[in-house]
């Protein structure tokens, strides 16, 4: 049995009642895909969920949520791709992964697909922004289970104009904007196709024309405010006396790390780098995360040598050590990720901050006690302790926080070092377990936003790359590379001027508001939905 549809035969019904809708979901994901690094046509973010609202249009909530399901496993199944080289990460784990992400992120149809039942194509559609804020931000911060790694708005973190709102809305203003415009797209997609009666009855159900220009003239108002205010803000001069600060990316393999064989030549390697960078005479000099080839604390070796090094330069000197914490008598030391900062003076002591943020299956197992992991082929590891305070670094003239690998990507974190008076901001990091692939592209797209989110320097010094400077506007000011202009796997260093700054952002000030407001907003939809009486109307299952 075939039907027609504008005057072209197709397979049937199921024909679009299945696979278009599919077809439409995946072609959303390869989208998205392509917004991000390493392809960054950042442009196709702002229309790459329009093929997957299109498919949701007049779906039953369960279809709606299998076709979200279809996108965003297939978009997360690619995009995270590059983490099965990292060792001892499995295909299972993978699976597990994206099956978690996409069941998570696909309660968006499930949520949209309710309301246009329930109510018309232009609430839902008009809800679409508010509900996927919400359901980013779960994923970035549900427990031990939180990953705010390719958010929306992440893919716009060039597009420097459209990313300064979030100095006021956070970085989840940006991804409602993006979903606003896509949503607006959507809607005089459909809207057409139904008066231009080129698809079934089905296809633009209770798209009003109304519906139609206000979501237009409200994404069309807030797009135009967006890039008045970005233009006018990435426009001033950054004003202020400025220090100097030298990265020093060591570039060792992940496998020489921790071979005591090897400690010599990395103590070599971060000599050499540091004398090299002393040359421009810079306040602070920073070493990646777990520089030492071993912690400082217990090794007086290993200290006294680290200490040379920094009376020698001249300078400050912060870097990432392991730290055995004493505790109770009995219950043994805990290991802490811990970054030193060490004074040229002889005598002057060293200060220390503790990771807070751990990464699980990384450095601990989450619930190690109540989940059996080794189900799943997650071996035990020496598990470490988390830090307990947002300790900031005082220099002479200038104070600083220090985030610890992962810890950038979570925009709480840094905003609770600037409230408590971090002038700017140092991320050590060692991404060698991602060999070279597009992973630590993903984290300096997050680290673009922390700059921006409360207007201060973040440096980046980072064991393989990226290190790198960013000036409170988001711009990448320069980053370690060599002839050839590769930033990753090379060895080198880098100096430049950062200005600490004593600004108060909206959102250092208030954080997430915007998405409080969401999930009101969101819930007042749902309810309408719930309240209303389902229409009597020939729509797809």
């Amino acid at each position: 049995m075939t039907t027609s549809w504008g005057g072209v035969d197709l397979l049937g019904k199921k024909a679009f009642n299945y696979i278009l809708p599919i077809l439409a979901s995946v072609f959303s994901a390869v989208l998205l895909v392509l917004s991000f690094p390493s392809y960054e046509l950042y442009w196709l973010a702002w229309l790459a969920l329009v093929p997957l609202l299109v498919a949701l249009s007049g779906r039953s909530p369960i279809v709606s949520f299998l076709l979200s399901c279809v996108c965003t496993m297939f978009f997360f199944a690619i995009v995270f791709s590059f983490v099965l080289k990292v060792p001892g990460y499995r295909p299972l784990h993978h699976a597990l992964l994206d099956i978690y992400l996409g069941l998570l992120c696909a309660l968006f149809g499930l949520v949209c697909g309710f309301i246009w039942r329930r109510c018309t194509g232009t609430v839902a559609l008009l809800a679409a922004p508010f509900v996927w804020v919400c359901i980013e931000y779960i994923r970035a911060n549900f427990g031990f289970l939180a990953f705010p790694w390719v958010l929306l708005s992440h893919s716009q973190y060039k597009v420097l104009p459209v990313i300064q709102i979030t100095s006021i809305a956070g970085g989840y203003g940006v991804s409602f904007l993006i979903v606003m415009v896509n949503a607006t797209i959507a809607a005089c997609v459909l809207y057409l196709l139904h008066k231009l009666r080129k698809g079934p009855p089905s296809l633009g159900p209770q798209i009003s024309r109304c519906g139609v220009v206000s979501m237009s003239t409200a994404a069309a108002l807030l797009l135009i405010l967006t890039l008045l205010y970005g233009r006018g803000v990435v426009s001033r001069p950054i004003a202020g006396e400025g220090i100097k600060v030298a990265v020093v990316q060591g570039n060792i393999p992940q496998n020489m790390k921790w071979d005591r064989r090897h400690a010599a030549y990395i103590m070599q390697t971060y000599t050499e780098l540091t004398a090299e960078a002393s040359k421009e005479k810079p306040e602070l000099i920073v070493w990646p995360e777990s520089a030492t080839p071993g912690p400082i604390d217990s090794n007086k070796r290993l200290h006294d040598e680290v200490s040379r090094i920094a009376k020698q330069a001249g300078g400050f000197l912060l870097l990432g050590s392991s730290y055995h914490e004493k505790l109770k008598p009995g219950s043994g030391r805990a290991l802490l990720n811990s970054a030193f900062l060490i004074g040229p003076e002889s005598g002057a002591g060293k200060q220390r901050y503790d990771k807070i943020r751990l990464f699980p299956f990384g450095e601990y197992l989450p619930m190690e006690n109540r989940i059996p992991w080794s189900w799943i082929n997650v071996p035990k590891m020496p598990g470490f302790s988390p830090g307990k305070t947002f300790t900031l670094f005082q220099g002479p003239g200038f104070c600083f926080g220090v985030t610890i690998c992962w810890e950038i990507l979570f925009p709480e974190m840094i905003r609770e070092f600037v409230k408590n008076g971090a002038q700017f901001m140092v991320n050590i990091t060692n991404e060698a377990w991602f060999g070279e692939t597009v992973g630590p592209y993903h984290i300096l797209t997050a680290s673009v936003f922390r700059a921006v989110e409360n207007r201060v320097y973040v440096v980046r010094c980072a064991n393989t790359g990226i290190s790198c400077f960013i000036n409170p506007y988001g711009r990448v000011v320069d980053r370690v590379k060599d002839d050839k202009g590769q930033d990753i796997f090379v060895r080198g260093v880098l100096t430049e001027t950062v200005i600490p700054m004593e600004s108060r952002t909206v959102y250092t000030r208030y954080g997430d508001w915007l998405v409080w407001i969401c999930f009101g907003v969101s819930l007042i939809f749902i309810s309408v939905a719930f309240l209303r009486r389902k229409p009597d109307i020939d729509t797809p299952t």
